[in-house]
């Protein structure tokens, strides 16, 4: 047993695992921001104008795939980076991990 933990903790691979994922990790932590933006911009747009913007639904869907392709990746159900490492809203064409 405590073997194959010295092998696990020398799996390089693991470990710059770990950094990419304290790294979006702290992406999450901004998209979270940028998206309760989109949320009050959107709730003032239909406030005020009676309708919802569609640039705004737009980016807000696009932002919202984006958060889930992080999600993905942290939960390890993808081994797929998501963006800047990989294709905008690439999620829809992610393999994920695991049983379904």
């Amino acid at each position: 047993m405590q073997e194959q933990i010295n092998e696990n903790l020398k799996k390089i691979e693991t470990w710059k695992r770990i950094i990419f994922m304290l790294i979006f990790a702290a992406i999450d932590s901004l998209v979270k921001l940028l998206l309760w933006l989109v949320i009050l911009l959107q709730v003032g747009s239909v406030l005020f104008t009676g309708d919802a913007n569609a640039n705004i639904l737009n980016f807000g869907r696009s932002l919202s795939t984006y958060h889930y392709h992080i999600l993905l990746f942290l939960t390890f159900n993808t081994e797929q980076l998501p963006f800047p490492f990989s294709d905008w809203n690439e999620t829809a064409k992610l393999e994920l991990i695991g049983k379904q």
